[in-house]
């Protein structure tokens, strides 16, 4: 199974994607400027920031590269060179090095330089999640190497994506509850969800884009032993045995099976992984240790990542985009819309 792209990537895209270097496997855009969210209108999206990632093999020449094309997307780290960007970018954060508001084709865009092992490495193992916790959601595929490891790894990541939620969800839930709960992932334990981020954020992405999340979950929910899924009623019944949680556990990325037995294991006692899974699966409040371990990924990568951005954006960049992000949040606040509206 592809990835697939939501839609045809157009002129638009192809015209940005156009001034950059083009050694890339994978880029995708992200995000409210890309895909309709509740309570945004056309015009408002319109002129929403638009975010991107790119995936590269090698960032010390990508960034030689695009030095040489973009320059003034760089902060003032262009002086340190390539070299030091990348390993600001590899060894720091999420591994992932952001340039922020700059002004491509009439738009204000932001993306990010992951390198294509990094990327495995997040979508296989939940390393950081930041990455990986954005093709949790609909993106819109821009470019995509033949890379087989990576293609494996991209439907690896919405497998985890699946396994994760059925473990906190009840034992019948709706698609939208799975969605919700999938979208979700990567927010828990982010600070930027406490100062930063509209509250509402989760809800306002699943709520106007139901269809693109069946496009990239449908295939896996029919293919998944562990679940009975309806797709004509919208509902699905999970394995909520200790013997089917313990299964789900076990195939739970590495990171986050190394956070729960963190968790769960007394100092000292040095017990297997496996065993730990075990006791975790007959616990009652098996949803919240795996909650729990998952927060604690993404609370770590988003305080690292954003004061590595702090730096490869600059200070007045850095402040000009949080001013924003708290403009939203306001926004949020005032609307206060429920997830009971979803039905």
């Amino acid at each position: 199974m592809t990835l697939p792209a939501l839609q045809n990537t157009g002129v638009f895209y192809r015209r940005i994607l156009s001034q950059f270097p083009q050694d890339i496997s994978l880029a995708f855009a992200y995000g409210s400027g890309v895909f309709k969210q509740h309570g945004t209108s056309q015009g408002q999206m319109e002129k929403n920031m638009l975010d991107f990632v790119f995936a590269v093999d090698d960032p010390v020449t990508w960034h030689t590269m695009n030095l040489l094309q973009n320059r003034k997307h760089y902060s003032i780290l262009k002086l340190v060179g390539p070299t030091k960007i990348s390993s600001i970018q590899n060894d720091h954060g999420a591994s992932v090095y952001y340039n922020t508001l700059v002004p491509v084709d009439g738009r204000i865009i932001k993306y990010g330089v992951i390198s294509t092992d990094s990327l495995i490495d997040d979508l296989m193992h939940w390393k950081t999640m930041y990455v990986a916790g954005r093709l949790h959601k609909p993106v819109k595929m821009l470019v995509q190497s033949e890379n087989g490891k990576l293609r494996a790894a991209l439907v690896s990541n919405l497998k985890s994506a699946v396994t994760a939620s059925f473990l906190m969800l009840p034992e019948s839930f709706t698609e939208e509850d799975l969605f919700l709960q999938i979208a979700g992932l990567s927010y828990a334990g982010d600070f930027r969800m406490v100062i930063g981020e509209d509250k509402s954020k989760v809800v306002n992405i699943v709520r106007d884009n139901i269809q693109h999340f069946r496009i990239l979950y449908s295939n896996i929910l029919r293919d998944c032993s562990q679940v009975v899924y309806k797709p004509a009623q919208g509902k699905l019944e999970v394995d909520k045995s200790p013997e089917g949680q313990f299964i789900q556990l076990m195939a739970l990325p590495r990171t986050l099976q190394q956070r729960i037995t963190k968790l769960v294991d007394p100092p000292g006692k040095n017990r297997d992984v496996e065993e730990i899974l075990l006791q975790v699966a007959q616990d009652p409040d098996c949803g919240a240790v795996v909650q729990q371990g998952i927060s604690s990924i993404v609370k770590s990568s988003s305080i690292t990542q954003s004061i590595k951005g702090i730096a490869t954006a600059g200070l007045w960049k850095s402040v000009s985009y949080s001013s924003k992000k708290l403009m939203k949040m306001w926004k949020g606040w005032r609307r206060k819309p429920s997830v009971s509206q979803l039905s």
